[in-house]
């Protein structure tokens, strides 16, 4: 049988594409984090200096990326991407400073800006009736990378030893990266598919028209609260259960709780936001996660405190999953890139880097008291609530509207 349409085969590629990347600068730094702090004499703080760099690395090219990929292929961009992934491993392999180690981290950042932007646009043009779906889907493969690769990367580590696991892991990023971009592409290139990517032709605002809009810095501010609150979980999670009587085994469970949901329910809210609208999906996660900070320091057990845990993590890969379908419905395809490149930096340069310390600067100074700091961050995701309400589309867009032809419910 002859597949008429090679959609699946291209969501499959971009996916596959962006698995590396995330495995990387998400799973790498914490199974290395012991070896550098033994090989190179360096304290927890520089060790974990590594995610600044590599925040760093891709926000400074998810702006330029956006940019490239109006002028060039996708397929190129993800191709550079990959080189960029897996050459960095390679080069991690010989590190032998905290510098060079930096250097990687930078790279390996700016590399999933090469993969990540050009594929989740890609992946939007080829579905245009379920983005919130396929964009979800995408930012599950780089969301939960880690989770898989982690333990991998601990028993290869253990088997096989730091060079040789950092040489083989990024020659098989290198191949298997390059391998997918060669299928990387838009529609517009298949005429089969032409027909259905007609109502997400690139049309739509300037960049300059986007940074004039209210809707731009709604977006913006809510990376900015949405993004502090819920990067603030990765801190606090295992400190919270180690603080409440738990051994440190069960208090990673609530971090674990929390990376599972950030991961797999980018699929769920990204499906959820097609049917009920973006800016609603997203308010809800939001307000619910607010809750979850709320009651959480007031309740007491494991599974009670991991199911909280999960109800954050899910907010915050819903602000991961949806803001790409939204920023297209608010601005169109044909700047796409660009823009949403600056709406990231306000995760990138901000709440990033920022949030986390601060929490754990309100943490030092107010001896522990979780359930302060836990109010703090309510009010975060509850002002982010409201910030994406305000937030409306480009066109005229009517959530659950039927088709005439088949009745089906979709969103514009």
């Amino acid at each position: 049988m002859i597949v008429k349409s090679p959609r699946v085969l291209i969501l499959t590629a971009c996916s596959c594409a962006i698995f590396w990347p995330g495995a990387f600068i998400f799973g790498l730094p914490g199974v290395l984090r012991q070896h550098w702090q033994q090989a190179f004499d360096a304290g927890g703080s520089t060790v974990g200096g590594t995610i600044f760099f590599i925040l760093s690395g891709a926000t400074c090219f998810m702006y330029l990326c956006g940019r490239l990929q109006e002028k060039y292929s996708p397929g190129k961009l993800a191709a550079i991407g990959s080189v960029m992934c897996g050459s960095s491993a390679i080069w991690l392999s010989h590190a032998g400073s905290m510098l060079e180690v930096n250097i990687w981290a930078f790279s390996a950042g700016a590399s999933s800006a090469f993969i990540y932007l050009p594929g989740l646009t890609v992946v939007q043009r080829w579905y245009p009736e379920r983005r919130g779906l396929v964009s979800g889907f995408f930012s599950m493969a780089f969301g939960v990378s880690a989770a898989i690769m982690s333990p991998i990367f601990s028993i290869l580590l253990l088997k096989w030893g730091y060079e040789t696991l950092t040489l083989a892991t990024g020659f098989t990023a290198l191949l298997i990266g390059l391998g997918a971009s060669i299928l990387i592409r838009f529609p517009e290139a298949d005429p089969l598919a032409a027909a259905s990517a007609t109502s997400m032709a690139p049309s739509g605002r300037s960049v300059a028209e986007a940074l004039r809009s209210r809707d731009f810095w709604c977006l913006w501010l809510t990376w900015v609260f949405a993004g502090a609150a819920g990067a603030s979980m990765l801190i606090l999670a295992t400190g919270f259960g180690l603080d409440r009587g738990l051994h440190l085994a069960h208090a990673v469970a609530l971090l674990t709780a929390f990376n599972l949901t950030n991961g797999f329910g980018r699929l769920i809210s990204g499906y959820l936001s097609d049917r009920i609208g973006r800016s609603r999906t997203m308010a809800i996660s939001f307000v619910s996660a607010g809750l979850a900070y709320l009651i959480m320091p007031h309740l007491a057990g494991l599974w009670v405190w991991a199911t909280l845990a999960a109800v954050i993590g899910f907010a915050f890969g819903t602000l991961f999953a949806i803001s790409g379908p939204l920023t297209g419905d608010c601005f169109g395809m044909a700047h796409f890139g660009s823009i949403f490149g600056l709406v990231f930096t306000a995760y990138g340069f901000v709440s990033g880097p920022i949030g986390p310390w601060l929490t754990g600067h309100i943490l030092d100074v107010t001896r522990d008291n979780y359930t302060l700091v836990f109010s703090y961050l309510v009010l975060l995701f509850m002002v982010a609530a409201g910030l994406i309400l305000l937030v409306r589309p480009w066109r005229e867009c009517r959530m659950l509207k039927r088709e005439k032809s088949g009745g089906r419910q979709m969103s514009c």
